[in-house]
Protein backbone atom coordinates (compact mmCIF):
# COMPACT_ATOMS: atom_id res chain seq x y z
CA UNK A 1 0.00 0.00 0.00
CA UNK A 2 0.98 3.49 -0.17
CA UNK A 3 3.03 5.31 2.45
CA UNK A 4 1.12 7.89 3.90
CA UNK A 5 3.36 9.38 6.58
CA UNK A 6 7.21 9.13 7.45
CA UNK A 7 8.85 9.64 10.66
CA UNK A 8 12.15 10.89 9.67
CA UNK A 9 14.45 11.04 12.40
CA UNK A 10 17.45 13.72 11.29
CA UNK A 11 20.90 13.82 12.34
CA UNK A 12 24.44 14.86 10.94
CA UNK A 13 24.94 12.26 8.65
CA UNK A 14 22.97 9.32 9.38
CA UNK A 15 18.71 10.18 9.37
CA UNK A 16 16.47 7.14 10.03
CA UNK A 17 13.22 6.53 8.08
CA UNK A 18 10.33 4.94 9.50
CA UNK A 19 7.18 4.66 7.04
CA UNK A 20 3.59 3.61 7.59
CA UNK A 21 0.61 3.17 5.19
CA UNK A 22 -2.95 4.01 4.97
CA UNK A 23 -4.04 0.93 7.04
CA UNK A 24 -1.04 1.87 9.56
CA UNK A 25 0.62 -0.82 8.98
CA UNK A 26 4.66 -0.26 8.87
CA UNK A 27 6.04 -0.63 5.54
CA UNK A 28 9.71 0.95 5.66
CA UNK A 29 12.59 1.31 7.84
CA UNK A 30 15.46 2.32 6.31
CA UNK A 31 18.93 4.43 7.22
CA UNK A 32 19.96 6.90 4.77
CA UNK A 33 23.49 8.60 4.71
CA UNK A 34 22.98 12.62 3.80
CA UNK A 35 23.76 12.57 0.36
CA UNK A 36 20.87 10.42 -0.45
CA UNK A 37 18.12 11.76 1.56
CA UNK A 38 17.30 13.97 -1.30
CA UNK A 39 17.34 11.38 -3.78
CA UNK A 40 15.36 9.26 -1.65
CA UNK A 41 12.36 11.21 -0.53
CA UNK A 42 12.47 12.84 -4.58
CA UNK A 43 11.22 9.12 -5.43
CA UNK A 44 8.54 8.97 -3.67
CA UNK A 45 4.99 9.64 -3.94
CA UNK A 46 3.70 13.15 -1.57
CA UNK A 47 3.17 12.11 1.72
CA UNK A 48 3.23 13.59 5.10
CA UNK A 49 6.68 13.61 6.27
CA UNK A 50 7.47 14.42 10.08
CA UNK A 51 10.42 15.72 11.90
CA UNK A 52 11.24 17.02 15.18
CA UNK A 53 11.83 20.37 15.62
CA UNK A 54 15.49 20.58 15.93
CA UNK A 55 18.88 21.55 14.61
CA UNK A 56 18.78 21.25 10.85
CA UNK A 57 15.13 20.73 10.58
CA UNK A 58 13.80 24.23 9.13
CA UNK A 59 16.40 23.29 6.52
CA UNK A 60 15.11 19.82 5.63
CA UNK A 61 11.59 21.04 6.00
CA UNK A 62 11.90 23.58 3.07
CA UNK A 63 14.04 21.49 0.92
CA UNK A 64 11.39 18.36 1.17
CA UNK A 65 8.30 20.67 1.03
CA UNK A 66 9.77 21.89 -2.72
CA UNK A 67 9.72 18.10 -3.38
CA UNK A 68 5.56 18.11 -2.97
CA UNK A 69 5.48 16.65 0.47
CA UNK A 70 3.38 17.42 3.13
CA UNK A 71 6.16 18.12 6.15
CA UNK A 72 4.92 18.45 9.62
CA UNK A 73 7.61 19.56 12.54
CA UNK A 74 6.65 18.11 16.24
CA UNK A 75 8.52 19.85 18.94
CA UNK A 76 10.86 17.44 20.56
CA UNK A 77 9.54 17.74 24.48
CA UNK A 78 6.02 16.06 22.46
CA UNK A 79 7.89 13.23 21.09
CA UNK A 80 9.77 12.72 24.06
CA UNK A 81 6.31 11.03 25.59
CA UNK A 82 6.66 8.57 22.27
CA UNK A 83 9.65 7.08 22.95
CA UNK A 84 9.95 3.13 23.82
CA UNK A 85 12.34 1.41 26.35
CA UNK A 86 15.91 0.80 24.18
CA UNK A 87 16.35 4.82 22.76
CA UNK A 88 18.00 4.50 19.61
CA UNK A 89 17.01 5.74 15.83
CA UNK A 90 14.70 3.58 14.86
CA UNK A 91 12.93 4.08 17.82
CA UNK A 92 12.91 7.42 17.30
CA UNK A 93 11.35 8.09 14.39
CA UNK A 94 8.65 5.49 15.46
CA UNK A 95 8.32 7.79 18.22
CA UNK A 96 7.95 11.12 15.54
CA UNK A 97 5.38 8.98 13.68
CA UNK A 98 3.14 8.37 17.00
CA UNK A 99 3.42 11.79 17.89
CA UNK A 100 2.70 13.41 14.20
CA UNK A 101 -0.14 11.15 13.82
CA UNK A 102 -2.02 12.38 17.13
CA UNK A 103 -5.20 14.80 16.08
CA UNK A 104 -4.35 17.14 19.09
CA UNK A 105 -0.81 17.20 18.48
CA UNK A 106 0.81 20.95 18.00
CA UNK A 107 3.36 21.47 15.07
CA UNK A 108 5.89 24.41 14.73
CA UNK A 109 5.49 26.07 11.34
CA UNK A 110 8.41 26.01 9.23
CA UNK A 111 10.28 29.09 9.13
CA UNK A 112 11.29 30.94 5.75
CA UNK A 113 15.09 31.51 4.96
CA UNK A 114 14.19 35.12 5.24
CA UNK A 115 12.94 34.50 9.23
CA UNK A 116 15.89 32.13 9.88
CA UNK A 117 18.74 35.15 8.25
CA UNK A 118 16.75 37.79 10.67
CA UNK A 119 17.24 35.65 13.25
CA UNK A 120 20.89 35.02 12.34
CA UNK A 121 21.99 38.52 14.21
CA UNK A 122 20.43 37.79 17.57
CA UNK A 123 21.84 33.88 17.58
CA UNK A 124 25.82 36.08 16.96
CA UNK A 125 24.58 38.54 19.28
CA UNK A 126 23.36 36.51 22.25
CA UNK A 127 26.43 34.36 22.16
CA UNK A 128 28.84 37.01 22.13
CA UNK A 129 26.97 38.75 24.58
CA UNK A 130 27.54 35.69 27.05
CA UNK A 131 31.70 35.24 26.02
CA UNK A 132 31.76 39.23 27.70
CA UNK A 133 30.16 38.69 30.68
CA UNK A 134 32.61 35.06 30.65
CA UNK A 135 34.76 37.27 30.33
CA UNK A 136 34.45 40.04 32.80
CA UNK A 137 33.16 37.30 35.68
CA UNK A 138 36.97 35.70 35.35
CA UNK A 139 38.65 39.31 35.11
CA UNK A 140 36.48 40.20 38.60
CA UNK A 141 37.38 36.79 40.01
CA UNK A 142 41.05 36.83 39.27
CA UNK A 143 41.43 40.57 40.75
CA UNK A 144 39.54 39.55 43.54
CA UNK A 145 42.24 36.97 44.50
CA UNK A 146 44.31 40.29 44.88
CA UNK A 147 41.97 41.99 47.05
CA UNK A 148 40.01 44.04 44.21
CA UNK A 149 36.56 44.37 44.23
CA UNK A 150 34.37 47.12 42.76
CA UNK A 151 30.76 46.80 42.88
CA UNK A 152 28.80 44.95 40.00
CA UNK A 153 27.80 46.17 36.54
CA UNK A 154 29.26 46.44 33.32
CA UNK A 155 29.39 50.05 33.47
CA UNK A 156 32.33 49.54 36.70
CA UNK A 157 34.54 47.79 34.11
CA UNK A 158 36.46 51.02 33.64
CA UNK A 159 37.31 51.19 36.93
CA UNK A 160 38.37 47.94 37.29
CA UNK A 161 40.39 48.10 34.18
CA UNK A 162 41.94 51.15 35.86
CA UNK A 163 42.88 49.83 39.05
CA UNK A 164 44.46 46.64 36.99
CA UNK A 165 46.94 49.42 34.88
CA UNK A 166 47.81 50.99 38.33
CA UNK A 167 49.79 49.05 41.24
CA UNK A 168 47.33 47.88 43.15
CA UNK A 169 49.75 44.58 44.41
CA UNK A 170 49.39 42.55 41.72
CA UNK A 171 52.49 40.63 40.00
CA UNK A 172 53.53 41.89 36.80
CA UNK A 173 53.12 38.10 35.42
CA UNK A 174 49.68 38.16 36.49
CA UNK A 175 48.62 41.40 35.13
CA UNK A 176 50.03 41.00 31.74
CA UNK A 177 47.64 37.61 31.78
CA UNK A 178 44.88 39.48 32.79
CA UNK A 179 45.23 42.18 30.56
CA UNK A 180 44.43 39.22 27.92
CA UNK A 181 41.57 39.17 29.31
CA UNK A 182 40.66 42.72 28.88
CA UNK A 183 42.01 42.95 25.36
CA UNK A 184 39.42 39.82 24.69
CA UNK A 185 36.80 42.00 26.32
CA UNK A 186 37.73 45.46 24.40
CA UNK A 187 37.73 43.12 21.46
CA UNK A 188 33.91 41.88 21.86
CA UNK A 189 32.20 45.07 22.65
CA UNK A 190 32.66 46.72 19.30
CA UNK A 191 31.28 43.86 17.48
CA UNK A 192 28.30 43.60 19.80
CA UNK A 193 27.53 47.21 19.37
CA UNK A 194 27.52 47.16 15.49
CA UNK A 195 25.34 43.76 15.44
CA UNK A 196 22.54 46.21 17.86
CA UNK A 197 23.22 48.68 15.19
CA UNK A 198 22.15 46.59 11.98
CA UNK A 199 19.19 45.23 14.33
CA UNK A 200 18.40 48.52 14.87
CA UNK A 201 18.11 49.68 11.22
CA UNK A 202 16.62 46.62 10.12
CA UNK A 203 13.68 47.75 12.60
CA UNK A 204 13.04 51.00 11.25
CA UNK A 205 12.50 49.23 7.47
CA UNK A 206 10.23 46.35 9.14
CA UNK A 207 6.83 48.03 10.04
CA UNK A 208 5.69 45.23 12.11
CA UNK A 209 8.55 45.99 13.95
CA UNK A 210 8.17 49.85 14.32
CA UNK A 211 4.92 48.85 15.82
CA UNK A 212 6.41 46.51 18.19
CA UNK A 213 8.84 48.88 19.54
CA UNK A 214 5.61 50.83 20.93
CA UNK A 215 4.76 47.95 23.50
CA UNK A 216 6.06 49.22 26.85
CA UNK A 217 9.51 47.82 27.71
CA UNK A 218 9.88 46.50 24.00
CA UNK A 219 12.95 47.62 22.21
CA UNK A 220 14.32 47.52 19.28
CA UNK A 221 16.39 44.21 19.94
CA UNK A 222 13.09 42.57 21.53
CA UNK A 223 10.75 43.70 18.82
CA UNK A 224 12.92 42.58 15.99
CA UNK A 225 13.17 38.91 17.62
CA UNK A 226 9.52 39.01 18.03
CA UNK A 227 8.75 39.78 14.47
CA UNK A 228 10.98 36.86 13.42
CA UNK A 229 10.09 34.30 15.82
CA UNK A 230 6.37 34.43 16.05
CA UNK A 231 5.36 34.66 12.39
CA UNK A 232 2.08 34.25 11.62
CA UNK A 233 0.08 35.21 15.51
CA UNK A 234 -3.25 34.13 13.90
CA UNK A 235 -1.59 30.60 15.07
CA UNK A 236 -2.26 31.64 18.29
CA UNK A 237 -6.27 32.06 19.53
CA UNK A 238 -5.37 35.12 21.78
CA UNK A 239 -2.73 36.89 24.03
CA UNK A 240 -2.97 34.02 26.93
CA UNK A 241 -2.27 31.72 24.32
CA UNK A 242 0.34 32.89 23.12
CA UNK A 243 1.63 33.97 26.55
CA UNK A 244 1.42 30.28 27.35
CA UNK A 245 3.70 29.66 23.98
CA UNK A 246 6.50 31.69 25.53
CA UNK A 247 6.62 30.58 29.08
CA UNK A 248 5.14 33.01 30.91
CA UNK A 249 2.23 31.17 32.99
CA UNK A 250 1.97 29.14 35.99
CA UNK A 251 2.70 25.43 35.86
CA UNK A 252 -0.01 23.38 36.75
CA UNK A 253 0.11 20.27 39.34
CA UNK A 254 -3.73 20.13 39.49
CA UNK A 255 -5.63 17.00 40.32
CA UNK A 256 -8.79 16.39 41.92
CA UNK A 257 -10.70 19.30 40.91
CA UNK A 258 -7.87 21.55 43.02
CA UNK A 259 -6.03 24.21 40.95
CA UNK A 260 -2.82 24.08 42.24
CA UNK A 261 -0.56 27.11 40.60
CA UNK A 262 3.70 27.58 40.58
CA UNK A 263 6.52 28.97 39.36
CA UNK A 264 6.21 30.13 35.03
CA UNK A 265 6.55 27.12 32.80
CA UNK A 266 9.86 27.91 30.88
CA UNK A 267 8.21 26.30 28.11
CA UNK A 268 8.78 27.61 24.32
CA UNK A 269 11.55 29.98 23.24
CA UNK A 270 13.88 30.87 26.47
CA UNK A 271 15.60 33.68 24.31
CA UNK A 272 11.82 35.76 23.74
CA UNK A 273 11.16 35.05 27.17
CA UNK A 274 14.51 36.57 28.55
CA UNK A 275 14.45 39.98 26.53
CA UNK A 276 10.11 40.51 28.01
CA UNK A 277 10.99 39.91 31.43
CA UNK A 278 14.34 42.02 30.77
CA UNK A 279 12.46 44.26 28.96
CA UNK A 280 9.61 43.79 32.11
CA UNK A 281 12.47 44.70 34.62
CA UNK A 282 13.51 47.90 33.43
CA UNK A 283 10.31 48.94 32.99
CA UNK A 284 9.76 48.70 36.42
CA UNK A 285 13.01 51.03 36.95
CA UNK A 286 11.90 53.89 34.94
CA UNK A 287 10.63 56.92 36.01
CA UNK A 288 6.88 56.59 36.95
CA UNK A 289 4.13 57.15 34.43
CA UNK A 290 0.76 58.51 34.86
CA UNK A 291 -1.07 55.39 32.35
CA UNK A 292 -2.85 52.92 33.80
CA UNK A 293 -1.16 49.86 32.41
CA UNK A 294 1.72 51.81 35.49
CA UNK A 295 -0.76 52.25 38.00
CA UNK A 296 -1.59 48.39 37.42
CA UNK A 297 2.30 47.33 38.09
CA UNK A 298 2.96 50.29 41.43
CA UNK A 299 -0.08 48.79 42.46
CA UNK A 300 0.62 45.16 41.89
CA UNK A 301 4.14 45.87 43.92
CA UNK A 302 2.66 47.09 46.71
CA UNK A 303 1.46 43.72 46.92
CA UNK A 304 3.81 41.53 45.43
CA UNK A 305 7.28 40.74 45.23
CA UNK A 306 9.29 42.55 42.76
CA UNK A 307 10.77 39.91 40.98
CA UNK A 308 7.15 38.51 40.78
CA UNK A 309 5.58 41.24 39.03
CA UNK A 310 8.33 41.34 36.68
CA UNK A 311 7.35 38.64 35.01
CA UNK A 312 3.46 39.66 35.52
CA UNK A 313 4.61 42.39 33.42
CA UNK A 314 6.28 40.05 31.14
CA UNK A 315 3.42 38.17 30.63
CA UNK A 316 1.29 41.09 30.23
CA UNK A 317 3.65 42.50 27.09
CA UNK A 318 3.64 39.33 25.59
CA UNK A 319 -0.42 39.68 25.37
CA UNK A 320 -0.05 43.41 23.98
CA UNK A 321 2.33 42.58 21.84
CA UNK A 322 0.48 39.74 20.03
CA UNK A 323 -2.76 42.29 19.72
CA UNK A 324 0.05 44.34 18.00
CA UNK A 325 1.04 41.71 15.70
CA UNK A 326 -2.55 40.51 15.30
CA UNK A 327 -4.79 43.52 14.64
CA UNK A 328 -1.79 45.62 13.03
CA UNK A 329 -1.57 48.82 15.03
CA UNK A 330 -0.07 50.49 17.38
CA UNK A 331 0.04 49.88 20.67
CA UNK A 332 -2.71 52.14 22.52
CA UNK A 333 -2.50 52.76 25.95
CA UNK A 334 -5.87 53.84 26.91
CA UNK A 335 -7.32 50.89 25.16
CA UNK A 336 -4.82 47.90 26.89
CA UNK A 337 -5.46 49.97 30.25
CA UNK A 338 -9.34 48.98 29.77
CA UNK A 339 -8.80 45.88 28.38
Amino acid sequence: MKISMIGLDIAKNVFQVHGVDEAGEVTLRKKLRRRDVLSFFAAQEPCVVAMEACGTAHHWARELAALGHEVRLVPPSYVKAYVKRSKNDAVDAAAIYEAASRPSMRFVPVKTLERQAALVPHRVRDMLVRQRTMLINALRSQMAEFGVVVPKGRHRLGELIAMLREDQGIPASARTMLMELVGAIEALTPRVDRIEKAIVAAVRMDPLARRLTTVPGVGPITASALAAMVGDPARFRNGRHFAAWLGLVPRQSSTGGKQRLGRISKMGDKYLRKLLVLGATASLRRAPSTDRLALWTRGLLDRRPARLVTVALANKMARIAWAVMARGQAYRPETAAAA
